[in-house]
């Protein structure tokens, strides 16, 4: 059998550097989405090869259309058809109050986060359309739905138009054959806290959450992980939370 080659943006660490490892377990092959870190996804990459599976990396603004073409066009020539897209990429600016915001921050969330997610499906869509199946995993949010309030309500905000996006092309894909789901974390214990200017956020925020801890960025895989696979072949237009109860 044709093993799945999966498009991982955001690929190079956190949740979507343990998404390539977990996938290439199961079978996949994969193409490591990046921004910055050229090194970080190469080790992803090698990772995915040690693991069986075929891997390339692509560095990737997803904002930046050019550059979503880009990314598919060499997954394709280099590895062969896309058959899932897991949109990982996202970023959150610095915490805080909306008021403090700058809009050069604002503009940067959104166009990563919602546009980005909305770049790739669309070209994940033409090809996938195509060839009659497919299967996309979107990264939102558990603050979609409890916004975030004093810290980032402009990132809750992007993600809860990813729950939209996720709920409506699935409809609109259900007919090709193409599902279109969500996996939607709670707390995770990622480098992402450091870089919106808080190291310690995960130690303060975790005696809130029900299980009393953080979630790892495995176990966001393993949700992932599933609603890509056979498993999950009667489920679209879900929004999967994986948040320890919150």
């Amino acid at each position: 059998m044709t093993r799945p080659l999966t498009v991982v943006t955001g690929g190079s660490r956190g949740i979507g550097a343990a998404t390539c490892l977990r996938l290439a377990a199961d079978g996949h092959d994969l193409v490591v989405g990046y921004v910055r870190d050229g090194a970080a996804a190469e080790s992803v990459a090698d990772g995915v090869r040690a693991a069986g599976g075929r891997a390339v990396t692509v560095r990737v603004d997803t904002s930046a259309e050019a550059d979503v073409e880009r990314l598919f066009d060499e997954a394709e020539t280099r590895l062969g058809p896309v058959t899932g897209l897991v949109n990982n990429a996202a970023v959150t600016g610095p915490l805080g109050r909306l008021a403090d915001a700058r809009t050069a921050d604002l503009r940067r969330v959104l166009d990563v986060n919602l546009l980005g997610t909305l770049l790739c499906s669309r070209r994940a869509a033409r090809l996938m359309s195509a060839r009659g199946g497919g299967a996309i995993v979107n990264v939102s949010s558990g603050a979609a739905t409890l916004g975030s309030p004093g810290e980032y309500v402009h990132y809750a905000a992007s993600k809860a138009g990813v729950d939209a996006l996720t709920v409506g092309l699935s409809k609109e894909l259900g007919e090709d054959g193409i599902r279109v789901n969500a996996v939607a974390p709670g707390l995770v214990d990622t480098d992402m806290h450091a870089a919106m200017g808080a190291p310690d956020r995960v130690r303060r925020m975790a005696p809130g959450i029900p299980l009393r801890r953080a979630g790892r960025a495995e176990e966001i895989a393993a949700a992932i992980a599933w609603l890509l696979s056979p498993d999950a072949s009667y489920t679209t237009g879900t929004v999967l939370r994986v948040a320890g109860g919150r």
